[in-house]
């Protein structure tokens, strides 16, 4: 039995599953003005709008209101659907559904973004968007720039105002056992040996480490390079230098506390 989930008072359990033909039959209908079948197809179609949200659960914002937003995008796929496109509806509506919960989660973002820079950055996304449609390849900085006849800083920094802030502690990668952040993948060019010892106290300590554990701390925090950096360099997986990185460390705190 299907897992029942609950949503903006709509039992997804119990919504309709239609075949390609059936879809197809309803929208054509729909086309001709068919209320009652747009009603159905709307329903028919919620299950769509759910598969969306659940990309974004880890989002703070409530399951509800993201739904709610999808289901405005999925409206707006509906109207906006050309049956001649040879295309199936649900990729053309899903781009749609994640467009409508992106603009969502920029307007309520906590961070405050002044009016101009919303506003260059919607017109840029309108023209990425329209662009991309048109070419069927997204527009460079330069190219949106170029079309809104502003300076191409003021679009980058517009769209990099509007864009979601991440955590350091945001996994990129995780094999079951050993998770690796982004603040792993972070290099650091003014990491020095004299430095880092300053810093830690580590000369007896390093000598307890043994040789792989030496040069993967070496590479990392005297050299500064990334773990992925170290692990392309030195032929283990980045999840493995991860976990060797973390004993040693370990180690030295064991021994200088």
């Amino acid at each position: 039995m299907a897992k029942k989930v609950a949503i903006c008072g709509v039992d997804t359990n119990a919504l309709p599953k239609l075949k390609n033909s059936e879809i197809e039959e309803l929208l054509k209908k729909v086309k001709m003005g068919d209320e009652l079948a747009r009603e159905q197809f709307i329903v028919a179609n919620l299950r769509l709008v759910l598969s969306v949200v659940q990309r974004f659960q880890n989002k703070k914002e409530k399951g509800d209101d993201m739904f709610q937003v999808g289901c405005v995008g999925l409206l707006k796929a509906i109207d906006n659907f050309d049956m001649s496109l040879n295309l199936k509806f649900s990729t053309y509506a899903v781009p749609m559904i994640i467009g409508e919960i992106r603009r969502y989660l920029r307007d309520n973002n906590s961070i405050r973004v002044s009016r101009s820079l919303r506003d260059i950055a919607y017109r840029a996304l309108q023209v990425k968007e329209e662009f991309s449609k048109k070419y069927n390849t997204e527009p460079t900085v330069e190219e949106i720039a170029s079309i809104l006849e502003v300076p191409v800083k003021d679009v980058s920094i517009s769209l990099d105002a509007i864009s979601e802030t991440v955590s350091l502690n945001e996994p990129v990668y995780n094999d079951g056992s050993e998770t690796v952040r982004i603040m792993d993948q972070i290099s650091d060019n003014k990491a020095s040996e004299d430095n880092f010892l300053e810093k830690i106290a580590l000369k007896e300590a390093l000598q307890n480490l043994n040789p792989r554990e030496k040069e993967i701390l070496t590479l990392r925090y005297f050299i500064g390079k990334t773990q992925m950096e170290v692990s392309n360099e030195i032929g283990i997986s980045q999840a493995q230098v991860s976990r060797l990185e973390k004993n040693a460390l370990d180690s030295i705190k064991k021994h200088i506390t």
